[in-house]
């Protein structure tokens, strides 16, 4: 009898860990944390990241992602230092830190065509580069975009000596405006653009892409260094799988995509997200067959500006600053180097 109740207590233990190898293996065993941190708090421009997570697209390349916001280091700093497996960041940010030698590289483009531009009050008459001239502009001290007013005018004879430039600090574009802070300003259309919208602003808008080719840059891309790249190739593979079907559901979806991102992010207004995912849904893949893929063209363009600028004091190569390598691009969407090309 003593035997008996042995065995069943055996056979019983035995089923128990039968159970839990099962439950190991169903809830992900092979479960990798990452850091994933932004540029910025979140926004629209980072809308495919959440529909990654709450579609449980992370989840199912065995990755659980935690999304943090910068602080007073930035998303090129924790990468670069391996802080941070991956980040947000820009094409401009991506070529000065290479220049320092700060090893990050960009993986993906999140929006395709450079949505920044110049925009002003109405009532201040400014519709061209030409109307630059004798007005102010508000920045945020960034010697960059001085040199692209200055660029920008020259190429149309305009006098940059008679540009005055303001420090206006993070102030958003709507509330300089209207307390007549600066004339000009640099804004990110599909946020504070539709914010100038729905706030009744009426305002003049130039593209930079329609200016110049050369800044027509990727901004932002996603980073990742390095070593991360080099030691952890498969995890950047699906990182990137993940990520490529969350931008892919929001450019599809863009008010179920919206929602989102204000469930993640509920301190956002919702009409700006609504209105903000609606422009650039379309955006993020824009001309091209795959999302994410960047050209070297664009790389080169840029860095050569940059060197011929001063902006960078020694010139970078664009094949180590970015890849299309890890992008989950299909054949009959054409190779990775013809996508780059």
């Amino acid at each position: 009898m003593l035997n008996g109740r042995i065995r069943v207590r055996e056979l019983g233990f035995v089923v128990l860990i039968m159970v839990l190898i099962t439950s190991v293996a169903v809830t992900g065993a092979e479960v990798t944390g990452v850091k994933l941190t932004l540029d910025w708090t979140p926004n629209t421009n980072h809308t495919g990241i959440y529909a990654a997570k709450e579609l449980g697209y992370f989840a199912e390349e065995g990755l659980k992602v935690s999304v943090v916001q910068p602080s007073k280091t930035t998303s090129i700093q924790l990468t670069g230092t391996g802080r941070t497996e991956f980040g947000v960041s820009h094409q401009e940010s991506v070529s000065m830190a290479r220049a320092r030698g700060v090893p990050v590289v960009s993986i993906a483009a999140i929006i395709q065509n450079n949505t920044s531009g110049f925009a002003a009050s109405a009532e201040e008459e400014i519709s061209s580069v030409e109307d630059f001239a004798g007005h102010k502009f508000g920045g945020w001290g960034s010697e960059l975009y001085n040199k692209i007013i200055q660029t920008v005018m020259q190429d149309v004879g305009a006098d940059f000596s008679t540009v005055d430039f303001v420090n206006i600090g993070m102030t958003d574009f709507v509330t300089a405006a209207r307390h007549d802070m600066a004339d000009f300003f640099w804004i990110f259309y599909g946020w504070q653009g539709i914010h100038a919208e729905l706030e009744g602003l009426e305002f003049t808008y130039i593209p930079v892409a329609e200016l110049s080719e050369t800044f027509n840059y990727y901004t932002p891309v996603f980073i990742a260094g390095e070593k991360i790249i080099a030691k952890k190739p498969e995890l950047v593979r699906k990182f990137l799988r993940a990520v490529t079907r969350g931008y892919e559901y929001a450019a599809k979806h863009p008010t179920e995509s919206a929602e989102i991102l204000l469930k993640h992010a509920s301190e956002l207004d919702r009409e700006l997200v609504m209105e903000s995912q609606e422009y650039l849904s379309d955006k993020y893949a824009e001309g091209v067959e795959n999302w994410g893929v960047q050209k070297k063209v664009v790389w080169e363009r840029f860095a050569d500006w940059l060197f011929n600028n001063d902006l960078i004091d020694r010139k970078i190569e664009p094949e180590e600053a970015f890849t299309n390598e890890f992008l989950p691009i299909e054949e009959d969407g054409g190779s990775r180097a013809s996508q780059g090309s």
